[in-house]
């Protein structure tokens, strides 16, 4: 288990190496001067004090260093958090920014996508042990039907249906403004409750899929000889359906939750814009809006980095439940 760990650290640190390299590169490898076009360009919507136009600079490629100088900078000013200084926040820290808003998505796409799993893989083992069965046949349509909507389109109705008409939620935002900012059962409680239109919607959307996903591995499963074989033995049907088949059924689900887990986030951040809510993807649209590009640059690197980390811990948990995966070929 430990070479197959040291296997996973070296391959994703280095793929964040090259994450952190191109983010570097991208900007500097654009024709012409990417720096003074970026300051023409905002210039023209407002104006810009030296202090913001020499951020520009440094971020993008207008020193007069030598590119490999450069980048020696950008990773020492990496290993400080140092992203520069937002243009459209300005004088705020790029990093202070960030770090205001990441939080929120963190609580959100994390507690959502861990709930949408657990409860689709869930309802899919009971699906999948008796197929054909009432609750199958309910719930397997319902599955494919709402893993088929857009993140946007139910965020949308929801604002509509539930905030709009009914009034039953507010309809955006993180937060009651007339409650100050603190760890209070006050402000605690007005969080949870404007977090539940979002967190709803990114759960009605990711748990069907694991939900369909689960139901057909365990129909597959159940044929297995190893499976019939612990029916004829006598064993319970539960511990049948939980210790043999589920076991092995959900292997693939566990795979699958590493690869689903860039669409969850992309789904989460357009959720999040839609409903106001104060994380990543909220603040990528303010970035993006006002052409705030050390802002940018910053959100790009922090979400291709937090990916790839959920990717490595779900890889690792798939090594830890299938000895097969740590086999060197």
């Amino acid at each position: 288990m430990s070479r197959f760990l040291v296997r996973r650290v070296a391959f994703y640190a280095v793929t964040a190496w090259i994450a952190i390299t191109l983010n570097f590169l991208l900007p500097r490898l654009m024709p012409g001067d990417p720096a003074e076009a970026l300051i023409s360009q905002m210039s023209a919507r407002m104006p810009l004090t030296p202090e913001q136009a020499a951020s520009i600079r440094q971020m993008f490629g207008g020193s007069q260093l030598p590119l490999w100088e450069q980048y020696g900078d950008y990773l020492a000013d990496l290993a400080r958090l140092d992203f520069g200084v937002s243009t459209s926040f300005y004088p705020s820290p790029v990093s202070e920014i960030v770090g205001g808003a990441i939080w929120w998505t963190v609580i959100l796409v994390g507690l959502t996508t861990v709930l949408a799993f657990v409860i689709g893989t869930a309802l899919g083992i009971v699906a999948g042990a008796r197929p054909g069965s009432r609750l199958d046949s309910l719930l397997t349509p319902i599955s494919t039907f709402l893993g088929s909507l857009p993140f946007f389109w139910v965020a949308l109705l929801a604002v509509l249906v539930f905030g709009s008409e009914l009034q039953w939620l507010p309809n955006g935002g993180g937060w009651d403004p007339d409650i100050p900012i603190g760890f209070t059962p006050e402000f605690v409680a007005s969080a949870v409750e404007y977090a539940i239109l979002p967190a709803a919607t990114i759960l009605i959307v990711s748990f069907s899929g694991w939900l369909f996903g689960m139901r057909n591995m365990m129909i597959t499963t159940a044929s297995e000889d190893y499976v019939l074989l612990a029916t004829a033995k006598g064993l319970s049907p539960r511990r049948v359906m939980f210790s043999y088949a589920a076991r092995n059924a959900i292997l693939p689900s566990v795979a699958g939750f590493a690869t689903a887990i860039g669409a969850v986030v992309g789904g989460s951040l357009l959720a999040e814009i839609v409903f106001a809510y104060p994380g990543v993807g909220h603040l990528m649209y303010k970035a993006v809006s006002m052409l705030d590009y050390p802002l940018m640059q910053a959100l790009f690197l922090v979400i291709s980095l937090s990916v790839l980390a959920a990717n490595f811990v779900a890889d690792s948990v798939y090594g830890l439940l299938d000895p097969r995966a740590r086999e060197v070929r």
